[in-house]
Formats: C-alpha cells, sequence, structure tokens
C-alpha cells in the first residue's frame, strides 16, 4: 500500500516533520506545528476563550490544544483558524491548491480534490479513514474502528477548537483544513465555512465534510 519516503521537512522555526508517499502524493506524517509563516511573520497567538470567541471570520490565530504546548503540541501541532492557515489566500481547489500558507516552503494545504486523490487512493470512503488512523489506543479512544495506518498518514486525535473558544474531542476526532471553501451547491460557495479531513474513533470511514473557517483545526501539508 504505502512507500515511504524517508526525507524530513524542516519548518522556519525549526521543528522536523516525517513525510510519507502515498500513491503519487507526498504527505507529512505529522500535524504542523509552526508558529510563523516562512518568511518569518508571525502568527497571533490567541489564548483567552473570550478573545478566540470574537475574532472575525478572516482573522488569523493559533493556539495549542487547552492552551498547554508542554502537553499536546509534540503529538497534535497547533490548531489554526482558516484564514491563518491559509495566510488570507483565497480559496482554492485546484491540483495542485497552490496555496502554501502556514506551510513551508515547497508544501502546500491540500484541496479538497487532493484529498480525495488521497481517499480514492486508499479505496474510497468507507474504509480509507482507518488506514489513515494509528492503529490502537495510545492515542484515540476505544475502540478505534478499522485503524491500520496502513497508509502511513499516521492521524492523531487532536480535536479542536470551537467557533467560541472551547476546546473538544481529543482522543475522539481528528481535523485539518483544506484550502477549499464549502460548496452548498454547484452555484453558492460558503464564506464562512471549508471542507476538511475529518476522522472519528468509532468510524472507519471519512466523509465529505465541512467546519466554520473560525474553528481551530490541525494542519498536514502536501508536497508540491
Amino acid at each position: 500500500m504505502r512507500t515511504w519516503n524517508n526525507s524530513e521537512v524542516v519548518d522556519v522555526v525549526g521543528n522536523s516533520y516525517s513525510t510519507v508517499l502515498i500513491g503519487d502524493q507526498i504527505w507529512m506524517s505529522e500535524n504542523l506545528g509552526v508558529t510563523r509563516y516562512a518568511d518569518g511573520s508571525p502568527i497571533p497567538l490567541v489564548e483567552d476563550d473570550n478573545l478566540w470567541d470574537s475574532l472575525d471570520y478572516n482573522a488569523r490565530a493559533y493556539c495549542w490544544y487547552d492552551n498547554d504546548s508542554a502537553t499536546y503540541a509534540a503529538d497534535y501541532g497547533a490548531l489554526y483558524t482558516w484564514s491563518a492557515a491559509m495566510r488570507g489566500a483565497a480559496s482554492s481547489n485546484d491540483i495542485p491548491s497552490g496555496v502554501q500558507g502556514v506551510c513551508p516552503d515547497g508544501w502546500h494545504l491540500p484541496s479538497n480534490q487532493e484529498l480525495t486523490i488521497l481517499v480514492d487512493y486508499l479505496g474510497g470512503e468507507e474504509v480509507a479513514g482507518g488506514k489513515m488512523k494509528e492503529a490502537g489506543t495510545s492515542h484515540w479512544a476505544n475502540p478505534n474502528t478499522g485503524a491500520t495506518n496502513e497508509s502511513g498518514f499516521t492521524a492523531l486525535p487532536g480535536g479542536y477548537r470551537t467557533n467560541h473558544g472551547a476546546f473538544n474531542t481529543l482522543g475522539w476526532f481528528a481535523y485539518w483544513y483544506t484550502s477549499t471553501n464549502y460548496y452548498r451547491n454547484v452555484n453558492s460557495i460558503d464564506p464562512h465555512r471549508a471542507y476538511n479531513i475529518r476522522l472519528y474513533y468509532d468510524h472507519a470511514y471519512i466523509p465529505s465534510a465541512s467546519t466554520s473557517i473560525k474553528q481551530g483545526s490541525a494542519v498536514r501539508c502536501l508536497k508540491d
């Protein structure tokens, strides 16, 4: 199923990330934890619940789960608003997306079409999530249905931060942004929602799903 790409990528603040080749795509196999853009510009850290609640939909912000980097940063990386992850770029559903955003040089946020390529390669929505999740229950809650990690994606259940600043679902669910705004129908884009990668502790499937762009979500980058 997988062919490992043994290289590592290093972000602008010196964090290194393992990578994996899945089909024709090279993905980070760890969540991004960078606090600056590739040119060194800082991303605003927002810890206070009320301040997060007051953010508008275009606000750039990041945080650590429970505002506790010592406990959660190494395993789960940072949580970003969509605008922070995109660095203000417009929605893209291209292949490749062309949106570097918060990713290191030579990497980009995956578009929803690029996510579809991954899911199709792993056998479709019903089983792909299981092939992406880390096996066992060291991080995932029981029963971690269908988890084999045979893709090498090594998805961990890092939870998310709600629009209102609360932290939720660590150990239960995993979320990562794509670069693509949600389409309510073929003629209607919702500028306040984006497609995401979403995995569950009790399912092997990976649904086509979207989330509010004010949510704090993890990021996985895809090689250009």
